[in-house]
């Protein structure tokens, strides 16, 4: 029987999933920049996305961070929880990297004070514009209190992606999250959705600031598919390992 397609973005088709409150996340291959102005294929990177962001959603919920995801279904599936977007993106910042560079007239790679969040509009149309807490409210886009749990969650995973990368000789630049409204028994509840990976995070070599994320494609850095199977051989989740087999992060010597 043919699922019904009920969304398809520029890195995930979304279908429906097999019982209620479910829905099938299927991650694609193709690789999109500059707003969708850049677009081209990363071969492999649907199944890589797929473990990389399985594997730290999973960790994530182990220290109580609520997630939409329930389970991998196969190399390039996930079933997860169906939930309302919430029409904002949450960057968290560590180092000076991409837009704040241009922005800011920061160096890249230069160590920020602190760890800075930021929020951005999901309209693709308008290019996702940053956004302050005052047009998140005002515009209804989401409440004080929803904005409160969104700010808090980030900064723990901040804190425990942070970590976890460093034990892998991996430096956690930045990373963009999307949260989502869980309606169970009528009540509501803020649950991290979307994807964390290398299309989603800025991920740099500890040793060498090589970048091993999606700035490979985008500036054409060359090396792109190598660069997402280092994230995944380092957390331990390359699909070589075996389909049940997910390993846990092997510590760099």
């Amino acid at each position: 029987m043919r699922r019904r397609q009920i969304y398809e973005g520029k890195a995930k088709i979304i279908y429906e999933g097999p019982e209620p409150g479910t829905v099938v996340q299927y991650f694609k291959d193709d690789a999109t920049a500059f707003n969708n102005q850049k677009k081209g294929t990363i071969t492999g990177k649907g199944v890589l996305n797929n473990r990389i962001s399985e594997y730290l959603m999973t960790r994530l919920e182990s220290i109580g961070i609520p997630t939409h995801f329930v389970r991998r279904l196969n190399m390039r599936e996930q079933l997860v929880r169906e939930v309302e977007i919430v029409p904002i993106e949450v960057v968290v910042r560590n180092i000076a990297a991409g837009t704040l560079v241009k922005r800011l007239g920061l160096e890249e790679g230069a160590r920020l004070p602190r760890s800075i969040v930021e929020y951005y509009y999901k309209n693709d149309e308008l290019g996702d514009p940053l956004v302050s807490e005052e047009h998140i409210t005002a515009f209804g886009w989401a409440n004080t209190q929803d904005l409160d749990e969104m700010l808090q969650y980030a900064l723990r995973i901040n804190d425990f992606l942070c970590g976890l990368f460093l034990g892998v000789g991996l430096k956690l630049v930045d990373f963009k999250l999307e949260f989502g409204r869980l309606w169970e028994d009528e009540e509501m509840r803020i649950v991290l959705a979307d994807e964390i990976s290398p299309d989603s995070c800025r991920i740099w070599d500890v040793a060498t600031d090589k970048k091993l994320d999606k700035d490979r494609f985008r500036r054409d850095l060359g090396e792109v598919e190598e660069a997402y199977q280092e994230v995944a051989r380092r957390l331990g989740v390359l699909p070589e390992a075996g389909p049940i087999d997910i390993k846990g992060p092997r510590l760099m010597q």
